[in-house]
């Protein structure tokens, strides 16, 4: 047989044992080869079942933008962060959260990557999880100088209003009082507060403050939280929290804000407040009332609509009927 025969027979073998060749390691597909690709639903505790929305071309864009920062450099904290969170802006939570999850083994005690996994874990009503990434957040960022955190969706001033200390705190606060442990979301709401002077940050953080003395019955204490705002703060983003404690503080009458309709962030946690001050005035079925109409929009990973959601099964018994 000549040389080059046996040299083409070998190498036939080799090929063969390769494609043949088993093994029991089971291979899971890369984070940057999960996103996008596939069709996408989520059913709320509630067994509401809703569809993945098409993103915007401009969403998409950034979002290739940020996967190939990533695909170049995935050792970079702030490729990984952006990464994550170009991901979740899709829809795609649970594979922001694989991304946070491998820079959190690459960088165990970056605090970003824990508040933006704990932050999408309550998304996807994950409430233990997401505490416990934000606690370990928390203990983090003692001692740090608290900074500015970048906007992923910027605001129609283009001027970020919030802090990485104050979005750690307010994060864990909403993960606590979803769970309806009040006494510990007030503790980390006090903290959110005490992160930061800018208008924005007062009237989201003692929204949360106000209706969890409220929730807790200590009116005096909830009406003592109020002093800090005024009808005429230089709100840039929160405004639906300005409203509200506007409301609180007897500066609007109710009626004001009862044609906001749901279906966005803003509108939802204007309607989820106005459904939580008729609960803690005694009005629980104009407050289950709204918070079905709540439930009943699209806007399922809202802060109102998952709030709405937390006590229309906690406080209503729905869903165990």
């Amino acid at each position: 047989m000549k040389r080059s025969s046996r040299i083409w027979l070998f190498f036939c073998a080799v090929v063969f044992l390769f494609i043949n060749c088993k093994t029991d390691k089971k291979i899971e597909p890369a984070p940057q080869e999960i996103a996008v690709k596939k069709p996408l639903t989520f059913t709320t505790p509630l067994g509401k079942e809703f569809a993945i929305s098409e993103p915007s071309e401009k969403l998409l864009v950034q979002y290739e933008e940020a996967k190939k920062t990533y695909n170049v450099n995935p050792d970079d904290i702030d490729a990984i962060i952006w990464y994550g969170r170009r991901t979740a802006y899709l829809g795609h939570y649970d594979d922001a959260i694989s991304i946070y999850s491998e820079g959190i083994k690459k960088y165990p005690d970056e605090p970003r990557l824990y508040r933006h996994r704990g932050h999408r874990y309550i998304s996807i009503r994950k409430f233990d999880a997401a505490i416990s990434d934000l606690q370990k957040a928390g203990q983090l960022i003692q001692g740090t100088v608290n900074e500015i955190e970048p906007d992923g969706m910027p605001n129609a001033q283009n001027i970020p209003v919030s802090t990485l200390h104050g979005n750690i705190w307010y994060h864990l606060g909403l993960a606590y009082y979803l769970k309806h442990d009040y006494e510990k979301a007030y503790t980390a709401y006090v903290k959110c507060r005490a992160s930061g002077e800018l208008p924005d940050n007062i009237v989201s953080s003692t929204h949360w403050l106000y209706m969890i003395q409220r929730r807790l019955e200590n009116k005096e204490l909830a009406d003592e939280l109020l002093k800090p705002i005024t009808a005429d703060m230089n709100v840039i983003e929160n405004q639906s929290y300005h409203e509200l404690c506007k409301l609180y503080k007897g500066l609007i009458p109710v009626d004001s804000l009862l044609q906001t309709e749901t279906g966005s962030p803003s509108n939802d946690a204007v309607r989820y407040g106005l459904a939580n001050w008729y609960f803690y005035n005694d009005e629980r079925d104009k407050a289950k009332e709204l918070m079905n109409e709540l439930v009943e929009s699209k806007s399922w990973s809202s802060f109102g609509y998952i709030a709405a959601e937390s006590d229309l099964i906690h406080y209503f018994g729905k869903g165990n009927q």
